[in-house]
């Protein structure tokens, strides 16, 4: 299996007024985004309100990205599911499309906390699913946080290949080093943290604000200063949520489209301050 990108964009996922995915507008974001060197995208992610996506649009969201950059494109699609029959079936429909890998989020409905429970859901995911499996910890969205040791844990299994860890804790990539040695692929999630986890053994990153700074997480990956220039962007984006980072995409060229209910843009001055921070 292929190492993804060193830095990723997690795409935003672009509605219509009627609520449907807008595949034109998704075509133009995926091609705006190669033509400024990008080779591979999260797709179904956080970010892409994977959360909110019905059966069937993973596989429109990934498909039509298959079809869109070809085969040298990497796609790592975003899963969700709380149970481990309804993120089978999410990575089914990832497969069916054409995805690479599953980038999956941690189930806490019910198992929030329970360590035991979250690492048999992916040792079981790890058996069944179709295509490798990337960890997703996102303390931030789910109030869970995977434990390194856990991470640890989970490394040694053959079809778990990496996390995204989006906790802003640098510390918990060095003692992953035996598994990083052996593979095991860490992408930072924050974009404060991006050159900290770099420096401490991380790959590469994983970002909503590739979305509208690629070449300055890029910068980042290798070097501070580029990183306290992207630290003060994407912070200022992402005091407004979800929203912010639409706004923000939409002004260096993407096209945001209509969000999912109860998710909705950004509107007036708060939309015009984005806009200034990253034109």
């Amino acid at each position: 299996m292929r190492p993804p990108p060193r830095v990723l964009p997690a795409l935003i996922t672009p509605f219509g007024d009627d609520g449907m995915i807008d595949t034109d507008a998704h075509r133009h974001n995926l091609t705006t985004l190669a033509g400024r060197g990008v080779e591979g995208f999260v797709l179904c992610g956080s970010t892409g309100q994977g959360p909110y996506l019905v059966p069937g649009e993973r596989n429109t969201l990934v498909s039509t990205a298959r079809r869109t950059l070809g085969a040298e494109a990497y796609l790592l699609c975003g899963v969700q599911g709380e149970s481990l029959a309804q993120a089978l079936d999410q990575g089914n429909e990832a497969a069916e499309g054409g995805a690479d890998a599953l980038l999956v989020m941690t189930p806490t409905t019910l198992i929030r906390g329970n360590h035991e429970a979250v690492t048999l859901f992916y040792r079981l995911l790890g058996d069944r699913a179709p295509l490798p499996v990337f960890l997703y910890s996102v303390p931030a969205t789910t109030g869970y946080q995977i434990p390194v040791e856990v991470t640890i844990d989970l490394a040694s299994h053959s079809n778990i290949l990496g996390i995204k860890d989006s906790g802003a804790e640098a510390d918990r990539v060095p003692p992953l080093a035996a598994a990083i040695d052996s593979g095991f692929v860490v992408m930072a999630g924050s974009s404060r943290m991006v050159n900290e986890f770099v420096l401490n053994g991380a790959h590469g990153a994983i970002t909503s604000s590739a979305n509208y700074a690629f070449d300055l997480i890029v910068d980042a990956v290798a070097d501070d200063e580029p990183q306290q220039r992207l630290t003060a962007v994407a912070s200022s984006v992402e005091k407004f949520g979800l929203a912010g980072t639409y706004a923000a995409a939409e002004a260096t060229g993407l096209i945001a489209g209509a969000m999912r209910l109860p998710l909705q843009p950004l509107e007036g001055t708060d939309r015009t301050a984005v806009a200034d921070l990253v034109s």
